[in-house]
């Protein structure tokens, strides 16, 4: 069955297996398992079988997406200093 997506352009709806979804995410089939048994990756249940559908794995990974930052504040340095009384260690002097 043939949908148009978000994008408008025309998309072949149908589902996938685990090994495709693990491609699509450059992850290993165990990986995808994983987030199946955690329940963080939508799919559907088939039997034994899994089956993912590919625009609700996109619209995941779009939900996932993190807004990159507009500026890095550096921090200035900390200086650390030991405490009073403690001395900076020093070799033993060869005789």
């Amino acid at each position: 069955m043939a949908v148009q997506g978000a994008d408008g352009k025309r998309q072949e709806r149908g589902l996938v297996g685990i090994e495709a979804v693990a491609g699509m995410l450059g992850v290993g089939v165990r990986h995808v398992r994983r987030l199946v048994a955690d329940r963080r990756i939508p799919y559907l249940k088939w039997g034994h079988l899994l089956r993912f559908d590919p625009l609700e794995i996109e619209a995941w990974i779009d939900q996932a997406r993190r807004p990159v930052q507009a500026q890095v504040v550096a921090l200035p340095p900390v200086r650390i200093s030991r405490p009073r009384g403690v001395r900076r260690w020093q070799p033993p002097e060869a005789s």
